[in-house]
């Protein structure tokens, strides 16, 4: 038996005074991570020449600032020490050459914290949940957590428009048997439409983002005009945000269904392992790619394969996919603007399809080889 972990996400509904306890832990957690984070690039830049003084440099803890700041004792501290633990884990991601360096957080980032299970303080009722410092909390649950689902922690977060969220991070038990590989899909990312598979059928992603650009800009318009800071300005923001997070759950939503539809046809699945921000800054895509979500979509496969014991296969991404012939192996230039594989040995076909073929062979190459 392996553990696994699942979140639940639901909308909660705090009073104003729980709104503002939760708006304060915010400011709170950020405050103590940029304190954090202040001390330890000073404590760098003094130290830097004598790596063992480095080594055993005793970082600060959210406790150190409670003294001088009596109001971070006014929010829940296991919010305050999870913010010195995710500083920890940029610092580690850092170093291992996986992440840039830790950045100071401002009012502009996403506005959340986290919470542990600690001696029953966060509880499932009836239609409310109750947590630390907060007490019961109205929430929508609209799924059911299975009872053997152990509680680990939840994430409280608010959206640009005011909106409140909370994510219960759950341990289970289970044996994930790994599936026999039968049937396999490959797939092409599409610039224009998120991807075509070795079937020949395209996912036909609806331009969400771009359907609403000519609203967002009248809305961002109207926003542009108003004194910020002004009663009316707050009003035209929020009306911006809903939009926005529209737009976010509508894409959300059909990769949900798209991927869970994959995953149910087919127990291998092939792409390639793009470096999705340099595309979009190379070819000057950035609203397509930002518009249909590819990161988010291969996460979404990623785990709900993993939870059928089924198979994410990352082909290199200089792989030539669209260069080689699906049916002889020749290889050709393809330019952008050519959209059909036309081969010398008869072969005619869409480009994206004709890679979505090749990303398919030489992910059962690599099964085999494995």
């Amino acid at each position: 038996m392996a553990k696994q972990n699942k979140a639940y996400k639901f909308r909660i509904y705090p009073s104003d005074e729980q709104s503002l306890i939760i708006r304060k832990t915010f400011g709170c957690v950020r405050f103590v991570y940029n304190k954090i984070l202040a001390e330890r690039i000073k404590t760098y830049e003094n130290l830097k020449g004598d790596k063992d003084a480095l080594k055993n440099v005793k970082h600060p803890t959210p406790a150190k600032y409670k003294k001088e700041y009596e109001w971070l004792k006014e929010v829940d501290s296991l919010a305050l020490a999870n913010a010195q633990l995710n500083l920890d884990k940029a610092y580690k991601a850092f170093f291992k050459g996986n992440a840039k360096f830790p950045k100071f957080k401002s009012k502009r980032h996403k506005q959340s914290y986290t919470t542990n299970v600690v001696n029953g303080n966060i509880q499932l009722l009836d239609g409310h949940i109750k947590l630390p410092k907060l007490k019961k909390v109205k929430m929508k649950q609209h799924r059911e957590i299975p009872s053997e689902y152990k509680i680990k922690s939840c994430t409280l977060s608010m959206t640009a428009s005011g909106k409140y969220y909370v994510s219960i991070l759950t341990e289970y038990e289970t044996e994930v048997k790994a599936k026999k590989i039968k049937n396999v899909v490959g797939l092409d990312f599409a610039m224009n439409g998120l991807f075509v598979d070795s079937e020949g059928e395209k996912a036909n992603y609806p331009k969400f983002y771009r359907q609403m650009l000519d609203k967002l800009a009248t809305e961002h318009r109207k926003l542009s005009r108003k004194k910020k800071g002004s009663s009316n300005w707050n009003k035209q923001r929020i009306r911006v945000a809903k939009i926005q997070e529209k737009v976010a759950n509508q894409r959300k939503n059909f990769l949900h269904h798209k991927s869970k539809e994959l995953v149910t046809n087919f127990d291998a699945i092939v792409i390639e392992d793009l470096d999705m921000k340099g595309m979009s800054q190379a070819l000057k895509f950035g609203k397509s790619v930002a518009d249909n979500g590819w990161g988010m979509f291969t996460s979404f496969l990623q785990y709900k394969l993993k939870e059928q014991g089924k198979q994410l296969i990352k082909i290199d991404k200089w792989f030539p996919s669209t260069k080689t012939c699906s049916n002889c192996g020749n290889t050709q230039p393809m330019p952008m603007n050519i959209r059909v594989y036309a081969c010398s040995c008869g072969l005619n076909l869409s480009r994206d399809y004709n890679s979505a073929l090749n990303i398919k062979k030489e992910g059962i190459r690599l099964l085999v080889s494995s």
